[in-house]
C-alpha cells in the first residue's frame, strides 16, 4: 500500500511540474493589457510634459528670475486628482475615406480600389500611428460609408493606444452632420441622440450605427469639423496608398500583357520564350520547336514551320537560341545532306558509323603513297571520311578482301531481311505517312488499317529496379555488342558470320547464335 502510495504521490508531482511547465510556457492573459497600459502611461506623461512646457514658457521673465527653480507640475496616473485629471489633454484623430476614381487621371485606367487612411496624433501634433488599408474588393458604397469606415479605424487605433479622449477632425460635411457625438461639458457625459441630418441610406445608417458602438468606449470624443488643409496628412496617405495600388495593378497587367499563349501547347509563355520564324512570322514557345526540330531531325528530314500548310524552312542561325548544341550539329548535317544529289548519296556501311557522304568526297586509298591496295582494288575501294573504314562502293559493303565483288555476291546472294526492312524505312523521308506497325499507308492524317495507335507496353518500360524510363531520347538503345556483324570484315582478316536472333519462350528474351 505504501508503494501505491508512493506512486500515486510521483504521480501527482509530475502532474504539477508539467501543468507549471505548460502555465509558465503559454503566454500571460495579462500581458497585452499590461503592455497597453505601459503604452497608455508613455502617451499621457508626453501629454503631461508638452503641456508644463508651454506653461513654463508662457511664465514671465521677471518671475522666472524669482520663482523659477520653484515651479513645478507632479504627475500622478493613479490618482484622479492629479493635474492630468484636473486639466485633461485631448489626442486628434484624423481620417479619409477615398476611392481610386476620385484620382486617377483620365488616362490611367482605374483599378476601382478603395483606401481607408487614419492618423492619430498627440496633444502638440506628432503623429502617434498611422494607418493605411485597402478595402476588400467588391466594396459597394459611396464617399460617406467610406469617411465612415476611415473613422472607425482611426478610433480603433486611439482605442488601442489606450487614449480616452479624442478630437476627431473631418473636412466632409455631411459625415460631419450625420454622426452622433459623446461630449463633456462641465465633467458630465452628454448624449447627442441624433445628428444634424437626417440619415436616408441604409448603408450609410448601419456604419453610423457602428461609430457610435465604439464612440461609447470613450469619454469624450468630440467630431470637429475643419478645413482641408488641415486633413492634408490623411489625404497623403490615402494617395500614396491608391498610387502603391494602382501601380501594382499596372505591373500586374503588364506581365499579363507580356505572355502570349503557343498553338502547339496552349501553354501561356513569357513573349521573350517565343521563336518568330523568319519569312512566315508564325510563333511558337521554345520547347515545342525544340521538340518539333528533335524529333524532325531524328527522322532524317529538314525541319519547316510548324504551322500546318506552311512550308517555311528554318535557318541554323535562327534555331540556336532553343536549340542544344547536338541537335545544331545535327541539323548542319541534315542541311548538307539535302544538298547533295540523290545520285550523289552514298552511305557508310559500317553499323558504328553510317555517315552519310558524297561520292565526290570519298577517299580513295590508292591515291595516299603509303598504300598497301593492288590497282585491282582501285575501281571498287573507298573510304569512309568520317570512320575511315574502308568498303566496296559497288556492293556496298565493308571491303572483302580478298575477294572480287562477283565472289562476294555469290557467298551473299540475298540480303537479310532485317537489312531489306530498314533500307525500306530509310526511303521513307518524304514525308510519306504509314502504319509502323503493318506498314499500310495513312490518307489525310488519318489510317487505312485497324492498327491501334500505341499500347501502353511499347511506350512505358520499368527497368529491374521498378523505375520506369520512356524510349523517346535521341540516344542509340542497342549496345555495341548488339551491332549485325554479318559481312563485315576488318582490313588484313577475313571473317564471315552470320548472326541469328531466336525467341526463347522458357527464358522469356532472345539470344543470339553464330553460323
Amino acid at each position: 500500500m505504501m508503494m501505491a502510495g508512493g506512486g500515486d504521490d510521483g504521480l501527482d508531482l509530475a502532474f504539477k511540474l508539467q501543468l507549471a511547465e505548460a502555465i509558465q510556457a503559454s503566454p500571460e492573459s495579462s500581458d497585452a493589457a499590461y503592455a497597453l497600459a505601459l503604452h497608455a502611461a508613455d502617451l499621457a506623461r508626453a501629454a503631461h510634459d508638452a503641456l508644463f512646457a508651454r506653461e513654463l514658457a508662457a511664465i514671465p521673465e521677471d518671475r522666472w528670475a524669482h520663482d523659477g527653480d520653484d515651479f513645478e507640475r507632479p504627475l500622478d496616473l493613479d490618482d484622479p486628482s492629479s493635474s492630468s485629471a484636473r486639466r485633461p489633454l485631448f489626442f486628434r484623430v484624423l481620417f479619409k475615406g477615398m476611392a481610386s476614381k476620385d484620382v486617377v487621371g483620365p488616362r490611367v485606367r482605374d483599378p476601382g480600389v478603395a483606401v481607408l487612411a487614419a492618423a492619430v496624433c498627440g496633444p502638440q501634433g506628432e503623429v502617434l500611428l498611422r494607418v493605411q488599408k485597402v478595402v476588400e474588393e467588391g466594396f459597394v458604397g459611396g464617399r460617406e460609408v467610406l469617411e465612415a469606415m476611415a473613422l472607425m479605424e482611426g478610433l480603433h487605433a486611439a482605442l488601442g493606444l489606450g487614449i480616452r479622449r479624442v478630437h476627431v477632425v473631418t473636412d466632409y460635411r455631411a459625415l460631419h452632420n450625420h454622426v452622433v457625438l459623446f461630449k463633456c461639458v462641465n465633467d458630465v457625459r452628454l448624449i447627442q441622440l441624433h445628428g444634424i441630418w437626417r440619415v436616408t441610406q441604409k448603408k450609410v445608417a448601419e456604419m453610423l450605427n457602428q461609430v457610435v458602438s465604439v464612440q461609447r468606449k470613450f469619454e469624450q470624443a468630440e467630431l470637429l469639423l475643419v478645413y482641408r488643409s488641415e486633413v492634408n496628412y490623411v489625404i497623403k496617405l490615402a494617395r500614396d496608398c491608391i498610387d502603391d495600388h494602382i501601380a501594382r495593378a499596372h505591373a500586374a497587367n503588364a506581365s499579363k500583357e507580356r505572355r502570349e499563349t503557343c498553338s502547339i501547347c496552349f501553354e501561356d509563355t513569357d513573349i521573350s520564350k517565343f521563336h518568330e520564324i523568319e519569312g512566315c512570322t508564325h510563333r511558337f514557345c521554345f520547347p515545342c520547336m525544340k521538340e518539333h526540330v528533335r524529333v524532325k531531325l531524328l527522322d532524317g528530314m529538314l525541319p519547316t514551320c510548324p504551322q500546318d500548310g506552311c512550308a517555311t524552312k528554318l535557318s541554323v542561325e535562327g534555331s540556336k537560341i532553343f536549340l542544344s548544341q547536338k541537335l545544331l550539329e545535327i541539323m548542319v548535317e541534315r542541311i548538307r545532306e539535302g544538298q547533295i544529289p540523290p545520285t550523289q548519296k552514298i552511305y557508310c556501311p559500317y553499323p558504328k558509323c553510317s555517315a552519310l557522304m558524297s561520292l565526290s568526297e570519298l577517299i580513295q586509298p590508292l591515291q595516299q603513297s603509303s598504300s598497301k591496295y593492288t590497282a585491282a582494288d582501285a575501281v571498287t575501294l573507298r573510304k569512309c571520311v568520317r570512320c575511315r573504314g574502308s568498303f566496296c562502293i559497288r556492293c556496298k559493303v565493308p571491303w572483302h578482301d580478298k575477294m572480287t565483288c562477283y565472289q562476294y555476291k555469290r557467298r551473299y546472294p540475298h540480303a537479310r531481311p532485317e537489312d531489306v526492312k530498314l533500307q525500306n524505312l530509310a526511303k521513307q523521308r518524304c514525308g510519306y505517312e504509314f502504319c509502323y506497325t503493318c506498314g499500310k499507308e495513312w490518307k489525310e492524317k488519318k489510317a487505312t488499317c485497324t492498327c491501334p495507335l500505341w499500347e501502353e507496353r511499347n511506350i512505358i518500360r520499368h527497368d529491374g529496379n521498378g523505375d520506369v524510363y520512356y524510349l523517346d531520347e535521341e540516344e542509340d538503345y542497342y549496345d555495341e555488342e548488339d551491332d549485325y556483324d554479318v559481312h563485315y570484315v576488318e582490313e588484313g582478316n577475313i571473317s564471315y558470320n552470320q548472326v541469328y536472333w531466336h525467341y526463347d519462350d522458357r527464358r522469356g528474351n532472345y539470344h543470339h547464335y553464330n553460323y
